[in-house]
């Protein structure tokens, strides 16, 4: 299937490694012009990698996701090179793991700037462009815990629906202007994330990282966790104009592994 990506201009936050790279990634595949930003030197590598097994143009810029400043003047130098952002892949790193009692309201305020300013921040420095154009992409990349919260990640299981609900009203807003939002929400995707909770879980339960990954299969109906790969040729068809009529929708990349039936 031809996606309509060809000469689309994508960017990609927190694309240095796991799911923005292979988003990045599955995008440039496709005939799209990447530019990807991460707060790591690590986001030169990845354009070099990116460019050199697509041949598509790649830009990187070292930039938190949490600086807004450092945000406009990377959408502002990415229109500038490319002449336009078709595409948003919004994307952040997890904020850290934790029970209610054991977290500050400091860790709250540092998880509310990296989940969801970082997406309103994002958001205000491409969507004018977008309107002006008539025409653009939104996906977020947020979680399954939006429908089925994880042991241990109340930051993340609090914060990640609140954007989700910024994102749907931000569907209604922004549709009669020929801007579709939309967000992906990835289950267990094997990621250096996922390994990092992993090893979590296993120093709290005094087990190993083997054990509770197999934990986490269990109760997957397909009986595995996802590659990056899948993730990204999914995330890309949902950007594309191939999934043009799919627009206000939380897609789950689950496995199954969300019992709710809506």
């Amino acid at each position: 299937m031809d996606l309509g990506l060809k000469d689309k201009v994508a960017l990609v936050a927190a694309a240095s490694r796991g799911l923005g790279k292979a988003a990045a990634m599955a995008l440039a595949k496709e005939g799209t012009k990447v530019s990807i930003f991460s707060r790591t030197e690590k986001i030169h590598d990845t354009a070099q990698e990116i460019q050199k097994e697509t041949g598509m143009e790649t830009l990187a810029f070292q930039a938190d996701v949490k600086d807004s400043k450092a945000i406009e003047e990377l959408v502002a130098a990415t229109i500038a090179h490319f002449g336009k952002i078709d595409i948003l892949i919004v994307n952040a790193g997890g904020p850290p793991s934790g029970s209610f009692i054991d977290l500050t309201p400091k860790d709250w305020q540092s998880a509310i700037d990296l989940t969801i300013m970082s997406a309103v921040n994002l958001c205000y420095s491409v969507v004018p462009h977008m309107i002006e154009n008539g025409f653009g992409s939104i996906v977020a990349t947020e979680s399954y815990s939006i429908k089925h919260p994880l042991e241990n990640l109340i930051l993340s299981n609090s914060l990640r629906m609140a954007v989700i609900g910024m994102l749907k009203s931000m569907a209604t807003e922004l549709g009669p202007q020929g801007i579709r939002v939309n967000s992906i929400n990835p289950g267990w995707t094997m990621t250096e994330r996922v390994q990092e909770l992993m090893e979590d879980r296993a120093a709290r339960n005094n087990s190993t990282v083997e054990e509770e990954a197999a934990k986490v299969v269990e109760s997957v109906p397909l009986g595995r966790m996802a590659t990056v790969e899948e993730y990204g040729k999914t995330i890309a068809w949902l950007a594309s104009p191939a999934a043009s009529f799919i627009h206000g929708h939380a897609l789950m990349f689950d496995g199954g592994a969300t019992r709710a039936a809506l």
